[in-house]
């Protein structure tokens, strides 16, 4: 990437150690797997090359087939075990593998459910994520890419241990006699065996430098991704299909959906590939082909001068190749993981967010009266990096048992208001208190257990009506049913297929039913009754409603909210009307406060929103 600075080594390291202790919490059996298999199959080449170089020995000199039948059997023998084994533990391998990628989402879905709501409301937070996971969908930089690093490193640490058990014979055994007894010399073997270790390091140099170029195509590949990946998911949108019908937006999906700039023969990529990247790599497979024909050759003349025999020279070049191969694979692994290691900052700048937010330790009562006094005390509020109020000196106080409505204007500070009361921000300034204590001071736990909430924006799960009801795999079916009914959906249950096991929509099942809008919204209240909270928070509750479905709810308001202390955020003012005192909300100030009755005869920011949405009901 052209942003990325360069990391030391000791960061590098650092870096890819921190990911293979977390994927070892994750899946150590991964780890076990892949080290088995490199050992079986290492064990199985070298062994194999071994008794291989035996039986050509023997069949260049004594060829007794006595010997020959033994070495012949004991080879089979060991390569089958030995393959077998490598076999089990390469089905082992991949058993675990399969599941890399979900213990990888499984890592981000723990940090998005942990942290912070704060956090988790900015997108900044969102950017984060969705740059680390197009590093991955790009070619697996980052966690994932360690899984394919450490294969790499095992095969390559047990590729150089039987190479040098097989290959240090090769620089022991003298000539015995003639002009190559110059071979035998100490200076000779060192010199041999440093032009092995430059060309086998100089290989991987080469391949990594070749990698690098699709570094610096990254920017340009994560956008050709995400165009591709956003477009290409929209076509298969059941909610965007009538938009994209009646819009011929399929035009423009399709323009988006073009790869061949990113990935084409055109692109850059395709252009370094057969410039510079292919020479580097070109220059990296002649190097190997180099220190092949130079292990043959050095093998050949003391093999020529008597040191050793036919068989002989096969195991050396088989072993020395071998050697060197494990030996690239380890440096290669190195080099990569320079260029993997920015991608892994990535990966930990999203799971190292702080969780800035104070827990507290108070437990809050469990008051059989529910009184739980709320007041907000002077309290202002600013977004993080924003520089404008979105709550200012805000001073009110809940009645226990109340029923309250905020209104206000788009923007005004209605659900800024709701948020601070549910503790998913604390203020800039100011105090929120519960009884008397500010609420920082309370088990952050307890506290939003005293909140109901059905957000203007509520999801369900594509889940049985119960488990959605009751959020939760075991629940109370009489209490699931009566909060349905409470709710208005008594007569859909009636009628669903399976009653409380009825799923939601057909993600998860072929069986599942689609609902609407207004029947989704009354399984969002009925969740909010079971969960009996002492305060029920329902933003904008009747929204998806029709008239009828609207006056039912309305008209059984005291049964739906029983003892609770009730806040109805709301667009449709009649609502008020259900309402002991109303919150006036204006540019992020509470400007207004009190009945229906008194607000609605006096000058003001809600007599001007009544009038003007009664016009449109009075008789001309």
């Amino acid at each position: 990437m052209k942003d990325k600075r360069k990391l030391s080594f000791r960061r590098v390291l650092s870096l890819h150690l921190r990911g293979m202790k977390l994927w070892w919490r994750c899946n150590p059996q991964m780890f076990l797997s892949i080290t088995a298999e490199a050992l079986f199959k290492s064990a199985a080449s070298y062994v194999t090359i071994y008794l291989s170089a035996q039986i050509i020995g023997e069949l260049s000199a004594g060829r007794n087939p006595q010997v020959l039948l033994r070495m012949a059997l004991t080879t089979v023998c060991a390569a089958a075990a030995l393959s077998l084994a490598a076999s089990l533990a390469t089905r082992w391998k991949k058993a675990k593998r399969s599941t890399a990628f979900f213990d990888w989402k499984r890592l981000h879905c723990e940090k998005f459910l942990s942290m912070d709501f704060a956090d988790l409301d900015e997108q900044k937070t969102h950017d984060l994520y969705a740059q680390l996971t197009q590093n991955a969908n790009w070619n697996s930089w980052g966690l994932l890419k360690l899984w394919e690093y450490f294969e790499s490193a095992m095969n390559g640490l047990f590729g150089i241990l039987g190479g040098v058990a097989l290959t240090v014979s090769l620089f022991t055994r003298p000539v015995p006699a003639g002009d190559l007894t110059q071979l035998n010399h100490p200076a000779v073997s060192l010199g041999v065996i440093a032009l092995f270790l430059g060309l086998t390091a100089l290989a991987p140099v080469f391949a990594t430098k070749a990698q690098s170029y699709f570094l610096r195509q990254t920017d340009d590949v994560l956008l050709g991704n995400r165009l591709f990946n956003i477009f290409g998911g929209i076509s298969s949108d059941r909610e965007r299909a009538p938009d994209i019908r009646m819009y011929r937006q399929e035009a423009i999906i399709k323009h988006y959906m073009k790869v061949d700039p990113f990935f084409g023969t055109k692109s850059p990529i395709a252009k370094y590939a057969r410039g510079p990247m292919g020479l580097w790599d070109a220059a990296s497979a002649g190097t190997r082909g180099l220190f092949f024909g130079i292990v043959c050759l050095f093998a050949c003349l003391k093999a020529w001068a008597g040191a050793f025999g036919v068989g002989a020279v096969a195991q050396y070049v088989a072993a020395v190749t071998q050697l060197s191969q494990g030996a690239s694979q380890l440096l290669q692994v190195l080099g990569d993981a320079g260029n993997n290691a920015p991608f892994l900052e990535t990966d930990f700048q999203f799971l190292d967010i702080p969780n800035k937010m104070y827990m507290g330790s108070l437990t809050t009562e469990k008051r059989a009266d529910r009184n739980f006094q709320v007041e907000f005390r002077d309290v202002s509020f600013r977004y993080p990096g924003s520089s404008s109020w979105a709550l200012r000196h805000v001073t009110m106080g809940f009645r226990v048992g109340s029923r309250l409505a905020v209104v206000g204007e788009n923007g005004s500070g209605k659900t800024t208001f709701i948020k601070l009361l549910c503790r998913l921000y604390d203020p800039t300034e100011g105090q929120i208190l519960l009884n008397g204590i500010d609420i920082r001071k309370y088990n952050y736990s307890d506290y939003r257990d005293l909140f109901s909430v059905v957000f203007q924006d509520f999801q369900l799960l594509a889940l049985p009506l119960g488990q959605n009801v009751a959020a939760s795999a075991s629940y109370d079916r009489a209490l699931a049913e009566a909060c349905l009914d409470k709710a208005g959906f008594g007569d859909r249950l009636t009628a669903m297929p399976q009653g409380l096991d009825t799923c939601l929509y057909k993600e998860l099942d072929k069986e599942g039913v689609d609902i609407s809008g207004g029947e989704a919204q009354k399984i969002a209240i009925a969740r909010a009754l079971y969960k009996d909270a002492p305060f029920l928070i329902l933003d904008e509750p009747t929204a998806a409603l029709d008239p009828m479905a609207e006056a039912e709810i309305y008209g059984k308001l005291n049964e739906i909210t029983g003892d609770k202390t009730a806040v109805y955020i709301s667009h449709r003012l009649s609502s008020c009307k259900f309402c002991d005192e109303i919150l006036v909300f204006q540019d992020g100030s509470i400007v207004q406060q009190g009945s229906h009755e008194a607000l609605s005869q006096a000058p003001g920011k809600y007599r001007e929103l009544w009038q003007a949405q009664a016009q449109y009901y009075t008789t001309q």
